[in-house]
């Protein structure tokens, strides 16, 4: 098996210490606490032919896996590259800010895939109807995350995450019988939410979030789902918000008018700031994509993105001090036994 690193996908790890340089041994070109896998467009990861023996062992070195730390972090593409590079980016700079190396972590991206969940995302206007959503086979994209949760699996990870809103969609199947543990991106930003404290806007009322997405996520129901259990109450976008400004935007940024997308999320954060919530979450990589960093409504509003990477890092941090304290504890074991 070789690992394919094509240009688009080096870029996310040019900073670390080892900058891939070479194209023609992608083994070499990648850090070694870091290794990121690309499918063909067939969804297969392609057979190395001009794999060299250095590179052969450095995947066989533990039993198997491309990795074996015990923080080692299986990252699921999603139906963006570039939301899923971002969150790399992301992973690799905030876990650096506290330690020597970042996470190690294998990427797992899939073109097919990356296709499959954008054209949904984009395209969930066509899929409002009962009827068509009832006919929308996505039995193809529930195998094809789950190959890759399996693959992961193998590849050495300890956790998986997917950072994909849609991917969500379908979390409990894919991760069903999973031997390792998955962070979920809603459970990931409900959480942070409650460790904030946050005071209700007026006193005596609950406390309100609200969630703003595209049709298909917000249908899925699992971001109000996750809210709900740490007791929240969720505000979602009316019927005329979401046909007259949400469905909308994502048309306006499938026809690459930004502007006017940007125009219209505006419109739909504020009719939902209106309603006395505390926060929204913007669950959707293009509209986080939208606004400009010092847009004042984004200061309103949170990326369960941003939830996803603290949370990973927790959970990277916590495994590696209980990996030392195995460790110590083995030590310990056979000093008495001596």
């Amino acid at each position: 098996m070789s690992l394919n690193c094509p240009s688009h996908l080096s870029v996310s790890v040019t900073r670390q210490r080892n900058i891939c340089k070479r194209r023609l041994n992608p083994v070499l070109a990648v850090p070694p606490s870091s290794v990121i896998l690309h499918t063909d467009e067939s969804g297969e990861f392609p057979e190395s032919r001009n794999s060299s023996s250095s590179s052969n062992a450095s995947l066989s070195s533990c039993a198997g896996s491309l990795l074996c730390h015990p923080n080692t972090v299986g990252i699921m593409g999603g139906g963006s590259v570039d939301s899923t590079l971002s969150f790399v980016r992301k992973l690799v700079h905030w876990s650096k800010e506290n330690e020597e190396t970042c996470t190690p972590f294998v990427l797992c991206s899939d073109p097919v895939l990356n296709r499959e969940l954008l054209s949904l995302e984009r395209n969930s206007s066509t899929l409002c109807s009962r009827n068509a959503r009832l006919q929308f086979d996505h039995s193809p994209i529930v195998e094809n995350l789950l190959s890759k949760r399996v693959f992961l699996e193998k590849s050495g990870a300890q956790c998986i995450v997917v950072p994909c809103h849609i991917s969500h969609s379908w979390h409990d199947e894919v991760f069903k019988g999973c031997s390792i543990p998955s962070l979920h991106m809603a459970e990931c930003v409900s959480r942070e939410l409650k460790e904030a404290k946050l005071k209700p806007l007026e006193a005596g009322s609950p406390l309100r979030i609200g969630v703003l997405a595209t049709d298909v996520t917000l249908k899925a129901g699992f971001y109000q789902e996750k809210l709900q259990n740490e007791g929240f109450e969720v505000v979602l976008p009316d019927k005329a918000t979401m046909e007259h400004t949400v469905i909308p935007a994502i048309d306006a940024i499938n026809r690459k008018d930004m502007e006017g997308a940007r125009n219209l999320l505006r419109i739909a954060l504020q009719v939902l700031l209106v309603r006395e919530v505390n926060t929204v979450i913007l669950a959707s990589n293009d509209m986080c994509d939208l606004l400009p960093r010092d847009d004042p409504l984004l200061k309103k509003c949170i990326d369960p993105m941003d939830a996803l990477v603290m949370s990973t890092i927790k959970w990277a941090q916590q495994a590696v001090k209980e990996a030392n304290r195995r460790t110590t504890t083995r030590v310990k074991v056979r000093l008495l036994l001596q």
